[in-house]
């Protein structure tokens, strides 16, 4: 894979999760795309969709307003948004480390992230700080749909006292090393580059006014002096109404000849995304072939989230992630065989695994006959 490579090849530390250099995580792509010989760039913008013709929109979370016009006039229907909300970052030794300190939830992963330690009464004061504080007036949209998994921490926060102490700011797995305790609450902070001059403020997205962002968060000890290289902010995602427009092919309900990939069908996540551009670029193969598309397999991760786009039944379509729980859920002969969840899981993967062979050896006798 593509993209795992380059994940492997500019990935940053961060506990036991993945995290890349974005800059060079996107160079390193980009670089072996115009490399290859049978792929032609044409750095254009594109208006119209050309009609009659073998097509991929995969334009992503900021199509240009005229090919959103195209694409609305295609699909018959209104496009959705919601606010895509980004982090602060902070630079590296402006961070107070006398107070702050190095660890890994629970210890898993080493020193990978930098934790600033609040009690009780510092938390309180930043959390009536956060939502009292004044935000970016919105602009552009008609409503505000937050999408859950990037939902801004003040958004957060006005949902109860508590909530930030068992999300993004749970203590669990850290021990203060000047108390010897967990603390009350915490602040991450996670390498955001292979240089280690900055970090970003995990779960942290917000939509205040720049000023406000600086007053509220040096509140967090360790923080006091913090210079911000990124505020956070929001910027527009659009993308289509999958159920409404979508096949599980990838393919449009309209015109079999067009495709959508990628962040703007609803998915979210660089293997997401490129998987779902996987398919519907074998799929526009298969049509130029003059063979019938492909669906890939239910167990599997991409069939689970094409599946998923395509024929979830709700008012309020959202952007998703890969999950077990979009998996296929196993027969309740297994179900009771494999009580633990993470038996369970791994089962799933199993099925997927097999299952996802099989498709990808009738995928290449397919080309083999066609050749």
């Amino acid at each position: 894979s593509l993209i795992m490579q380059a994940a492997d090849n500019n990935k940053v530390p961060a506990g036991a999760a993945l995290a890349v250099d974005r800059h060079k995580f996107a160079e390193f792509v980009t670089a072996r795309i115009k490399s290859h010989p049978n792929i032609e760039i044409v750095c254009e913008e594109v208006t119209k969709i050309p009609e009659d013709e073998l097509v991929i929109i995969a334009t992503g979370p900021l199509t240009s307003d005229a090919l959103t016009e195209e694409i609305m006039k295609l699909t018959g229907s209104d496009q959705l948004y919601f606010y895509d909300a980004i982090a602060p970052i902070v630079s590296a030794d402006s961070i107070n480390m006398s107070i702050a300190f190095k660890a890994a939830r629970y210890g898993k992963g080493g020193d990978d992230y930098i934790n600033c330690p609040m009690n009780k009464e510092e938390y309180e004061r930043f959390y009536y700080e956060l939502i009292n504080a004044k935000s970016v007036p919105l602009k552009r949209f008609e409503e505000t749909r937050w999408f859950e998994a990037c939902l801004p921490i003040e958004e957060m926060a006005r949902r109860g006292i508590d909530t930030l102490r068992f999300g993004p700011m749970k203590p669990k797995g850290l021990i203060d090393p000047r108390t010897g305790r967990e603390p009350y609450a915490v602040v991450q902070l996670r390498q955001e580059n292979l240089m280690a001059d900055a970090y970003g403020m995990v779960g942290f997205q917000n939509h205040l006014r720049y000023p406000e962002q600086q007053r509220v968060f040096r509140l967090i000890p360790g923080l006091e002096n913090a210079e911000f290289l990124q505020y956070g902010q929001i910027h527009r995602n659009t993308y289509i109404n999958s159920p409404r427009v979508l096949l599980e092919t990838m393919q449009t309900r309209m015109n079999s000849k067009l495709f959508f990939a990628g962040q703007i069908t609803g998915v979210e996540g660089y293997l997401e995304s490129v998987g779902t551009g996987w398919l519907a670029g074998i799929n526009a193969a298969r049509i130029a072939l003059g063979m019938q598309p492909v669906r890939a397999p239910k167990a599997s991760a991409i069939g689970a989230l094409c599946r998923y786009v395509s024929n979830v039944e709700t008012d309020n379509f959202q952007p998703v992630n890969i999950t077990f729980g979009l998996l296929e859920p196993l027969p309740e002969e297994l179900r009771k065989h494999y009580r633990q969840k993470k038996e369970r899981h791994q089962k799933q993967i199993e099925i997927a695994l097999k299952e996802w062979q099989v498709f990808l050896a009738e995928l290449k006798l397919a080309a083999v006959e066609n050749a």
